[in-house]
This record gives structure tokens, C-alpha cells and sequence, in this order.
């Protein structure tokens, strides 16, 4: 099976862009173990690998035999180069509460990192994400966004921003800007209207990569977009990155304050410090009349937070300006509105975090 793979990793060496290292370089990066009878582990240097030169290279090994079953592991073997700004930041190492060894490492230049998360889709969490990171650089910090929601990105809309990420000469990707923030997602890298269908294990290699492969520069907030639930994306990102503060988004509704107690115990026991909770939607505003409709229920974020000794950051209603700031790439933050008044707090709140 190491010949077979072998010969398939030398296939794809033009479609994965690899031509610049010699043919025993690449296969040098190849190493082969056996599963069992007909299942094998490639494992794949990933050093100067970008993420669609991986996705190349796994779909290529996987389809390489028809008699056994591939699986695909990228890892890093050489360290990366240091520099004022880049390379590894030290590592912290702690033990997690499930027995398991978790090795920290910051993102270079990235001095706090804020993660936005709900239990569940649809609470408006993302809007809570690009004003709270707007806000902050209105308030003079450096800010950075990152649009972790693999399967749904739709921060590019938010803050009117489309396009591809360059890259630099040492295949780092840079961020697109609006609005003072400096913002990487998913979006850029896919077709807006085709689906991205990936495995858990798949999804947190893009994670990864696009929070260190990519040119950040000094940042005083890294605030990240998580997607709904308590799956791989979140699981990855509390083994990987020193995470400053959470943020917890809900309705005030039943339904959507279950998931939230899930999203804020799976943060709590993995040590994550929770800054508080954001009530979104918490009423109504009708646009014509001025009256304010606790569609919703009424204070079930409130309660939630009592219930788990949580502040409560701020209440946003459900209001046209709201909605068309996001959808107009112009986020309501940026006006002088009533309405980025619960953003403002949300981000005076995030600033004086210790």
C-alpha cells in the first residue's frame, strides 16, 4: 500500500502546486501505517501546506485504492520560523477536566482572543459578532474577526466585504479590512452558493489553519465567530488557543436558553473564563409606531443569568436598523443610534474584562 500511495502523492504534485520541492521531498512527506486489513493511515507533512493544497492531497489519497480505506493525517514536523510577530507563541500546558493533556498556543501578535457562542443557530449570534468587533475598533482598539461558522459564514455580508485573501510570499493569508477590522473568513475561500460538506475531523484542520496561517499582524482583540452547538470547531479551538473571555448569545426564549446553558457549561468546564451573556431579540420594535413587542417572551436571559451567576451584557432588540446595517455591510454600531447603544456596552464590557 506504500507503493500505491506513494505513486498517487507523486500524481498529484501539479494539481497540488507542489513542483517546488523535488520528488523525494514530497515523498518524504509521506509516511504509511496499517489500520488493519484493508485500512491504512497516511500521514502527510504538512509543512508550507496551504489548506487547499491539503484538501487536494487527502482527496487524492483516499481515492487512491479501491480495496482500502484511507485515512488522511496532517501534521506539522518542523517548527516554524520566529520573528517579531510570527512563529509559535510559548506554550502553556494544563490538564483538562477530562484526564486529557491540552497544550496551548497563542496566535502571534494576538494578545486577547474573544470567542461569540451560542447553543444554537438563528439567535443572531454573528450579528452580535461584527458590532461587538466594530465597537471595539471604534473605541481605538486593533481588532481582528475571524468567521469560524465553516458552514454558514456570513460575516463577508455583514461588514461588505468580498473577494479572495491574498497571500504573502511565505503562503500566509491576509485579511480583508472594513470598518477598521481586519477579518478572515470561510466565505472568502468558498462559492457563496455551493455547500461545504466536510467531516468533523476536516473542519477543525481549516479552523486551524485559518487562525495561524494567516498574517494577523498586532491585534488587541481577536474576536471570533463560533458556529452554533458543541462540536468539533469548538473543541478545537479550546485545545488550541488561550481564549481570553466567552460570550454567550440567546433569546429570551425556552428553547433557545437550553442550548445556551449547554454552550456556557461546556465553557465552564473546559476553563474557559465567561464574560456574560448577550439577550438578543429581547423585543420587538415596531419601525412604523414606535412599540416595543416582547415577541420572544420577556426576561428569560435575564433569568438565565441569575440562575448561573452571569452578567447580563446587554439586551438588543429585534429592529429594522439592526437587520439592515447586516445586510447593507454597514453594521449599526457604526451610527450614533439608539441601537448600537447594546453593542457599545457589549464592548465596554469586553474592554474592561480582566
Amino acid at each position: 500500500m506504500q507503493a500505491e500511495l506513494s505513486a498517487a502523492l507523486l500524481g498529484l504534485r501539479a494539481a497540488a502546486s507542489l513542483e517546488n520541492e523535488s520528488e523525494t521531498e514530497t515523498l518524504g512527506r509521506l509516511t504509511v501505517e496499517s489500520l488493519g486489513p484493508s485500512s491504512v493511515l497516511a500521514k502527510v507533512a504538512s509543512d508550507g501546506l496551504s489548506l487547499d493544497q491539503k484538501l487536494m492531497i487527502e482527496r487524492g489519497l483516499k481515492a487512491a485504492s479501491p480495496s482500502y480505506t484511507v485515512e488522511v493525517r496532517f501534521k506539522r514536523t518542523r517548527p516554524l520560523q520566529q520573528g517579531p510577530t510570527s512563529g509559535p507563541a510559548p506554550l502553556t500546558e494544563r490538564k483538562a477536566p477530562f484526564g486529557l493533556r491540552i497544550t496551548k498556543r497563542a496566535i502571534p501578535g494576538v494578545t486577547h482572543v474573544i470567542v461569540v457562542a451560542s447553543g444554537k443557530g438563528g439567535v443572531g449570534k454573528s450579528t452580535v459578532s461584527v458590532n461587538l468587533a466594530v465597537a471595539l475598533a471604534a473605541r481605538g482598539a486593533k481588532v481582528g474577526l475571524l468567521d469560524a461558522d465553516i458552514y454558514g459564514p456570513s460575516i463577508p455580508m455583514m461588514l461588505g466585504l468580498s473577494g479572495n485573501l491574498p497571500a504573502t510570499e511565505a503562503d500566509k493569508l491576509l485579511p480583508l479590512s472594513a470598518h477598521g477590522v481586519k477579518t478572515v473568513s470561510f466565505g472568502f475561500l468558498t462559492d457563496t452558493e455551493q455547500p461545504v460538506i466536510w467531516r468533523g475531523p476536516l473542519v477543525a484542520k481549516a479552523f486551524e489553519q485559518l487562525c495561524y496561517d494567516v498574517k494577523w499582524g498586532e491585534l488587541d482583540y481577536l474576536v471570533i465567530d463560533l458556529p452554533p452547538g458543541t462540536g468539533d470547531v469548538q473543541l478545537a479551538l479550546v485545545e488550541t488557543l488561550p481564549i481570553h473571555g466567552a460570550v454567550i448569545v440567546t433569546t429570551p426564549q425556552n428553547v433557545a436558553l437550553l442550548d445556551a446553558h449547554k454552550a456556557l457549561t461546556m465553557f465552564q468546564r473546559l476553563d474557559v473564563p465567561v464574560i456574560g451573556l448577550v439577550e438578543n431579540m429581547s423585543e420587538f420594535i415596531c419601525p412604523s409606531c414606535g412599540h416595543h413587542e416582547p415577541i420572544f417572551a420577556t426576561g428569560g436571559g435575564s433569568a438565565m443569568a441569575a440562575s448561573r451567576k452571569l452578567k447580563v451584557l446587554a439586551h438588543v432588540p429585534l429592529a429594522v436598523g439592526v437587520r439592515e446595517g447586516g445586510d447593507n455591510g454597514r453594521p449599526v454600531a457604526l451610527s450614533n443610534s439608539e441601537l448600537s447603544r447594546p453593542f457599545k456596552q457589549l464592548a465596554e464590557a469586553v474592554l474592561s474584562h480582566g
